[in-house]
């Protein structure tokens, strides 16, 4: 039986989702109108907030919120190598210089004694990333004395001790692209922020550094949320919640039912609720064990094999002349296997099975 690696449940959705898109057609409002007004108040509430600015996408946000958040040309700012290339991206995009750190490789996250080995006296921010759906330990990088812009891409609804990811440090920013948590049609994503002159900042730079059409303060950007996608998100952001619980119901089927035996099983941060935006374990020999896997019909892969801070575009900023065991360990190792709101018992039993059947064909 075939398993795929995103299990969607998108489809039972359509009918809602036209029904909404045609009526922003209709009204002839597409860029910066009630939908994303009314977007931004809802997710702002869901996540506890004062503000929530949308924007064109999940980089974008990043950059934004960097600059908005006080970073400057030259300024540094850490992120850990272990993540999607759009985080150091989005810094050097901001004018910024990415420090590359080293991560838990339990926990794919950055840990502050990491963060802080990588602190100058030219650091200005950091970037933790809650990746695959865990929440990296925010609160004890506040004393660092650091702007803090999370990177919550792949996190919309996790939270860490009670606390809603995004909603932890500075400012926190989502992606919205088909795959993620909380998706929208196309590309989307968000900067949410309890301070006021952060918001501010955001909703400026991101229609070209103005707040009329008349007077330009700053060079920004053209990144808006648009109406379509808004009306997209207004639809679905109520069934964000049932959606990660069936996520998390399927992490505990998975280690119920011994997948555990034959793999290192995702951990979450201590005091992390996990929203498994995909279900990442660890193998020592990952590779040929997700090939086993695809040849039984189960979706798998490994992300990130080449870090970050090796990748050709990052090469001036310290590539292979930086020690980061782990998370060389953690590029080498991680497999995502399975996993969705349509996942069904089923479906995690044939993935547990086939992932015991090809474990042990590689001893």
């Amino acid at each position: 039986m075939a398993v795929p690696l995103f299990a969607s449940s998108l489809e039972r959705h359509h009918d809602a989702l036209i029904d909404r898109i045609s009526a922003v057609v209709r009204s002839g409002r597409y860029v910066l109108g009630p939908e994303v007004e009314a977007f931004e108040r809802e997710l702002a509430a869901y996540l506890g907030v004062s503000h929530v600015v949308g924007v064109a996408n999940g980089t974008d946000a990043l950059t934004i919120a960097l600059r908005a958040a006080g970073v400057q040309p030259g300024d540094e700012v850490v992120v850990p190598s272990f993540t999607f290339y759009a985080t150091p991206e989005a810094v050097v995009a901001a004018g910024a210089v990415p420090v590359f750190c080293d991560i838990d490789p339990a926990t794919f996250c950055v840990t502050r004694d990491a963060v802080e080995r990588a602190v100058t006296d030219r650091t200005r921010a950091v970037v933790p990333v809650h990746l695959f759906g865990n929440v990296a330990p925010v609160d004890e990088m506040r004393d660092l004395g650091l702007a803090i812009v999370e990177d919550a891409a792949q996190a919309v609804g996790a939270s860490l001790r009670g606390r809603p990811a995004g909603a932890l440090g500075d400012a926190g920013t989502f992606s919205f692209f088909p795959s993620k948590n909380l998706p929208c049609l196309g590309d989307g994503g968000a900067v949410a922020t309890d301070d006021d002159d952060i918001a501010e900042r955001v909703r400026r730079l991101r229609f070209h550094g103005s707040d009329d059409k008349e007077t330009f303060f700053d060079a920004g950007y053209n990144s808006r949320l648009d109406e379509l996608q808004a009306a997209a998100l207004r639809v679905l952001l109520p069934e964000l919640d049932g959606w990660n619980e069936a996520r998390r119901r399927a992490a505990a089927e998975y280690e119920e039912g011994g997948l555990g035996d034959v793999l290192a099983l995702p951990r979450a941060v201590d005091g992390a609720e996990h929203v498994y935006h995909l279900f990442v374990c660890r193998h020592p020999d990952a590779d040929r064990l997700a090939a086993a896997l695809r040849d039984r019909g189960i979706g798998a892969r490994g992300s990130y094999r080449t870090p970050c801070h090796r990748q050709p575009g990052m090469a001036g900023y310290g590539g292979e002349a930086l020690d980061l065991p782990g998370t060389d360990e953690a590029a080498r190792t991680n497999i995502a296997l399975p996993m969705g709101t349509a996942l069904s018992n089923d479906d995690i039993k044939e993935v547990i099975d086939a992932a015991r059947t090809a474990a042990s064909g590689l001893d």
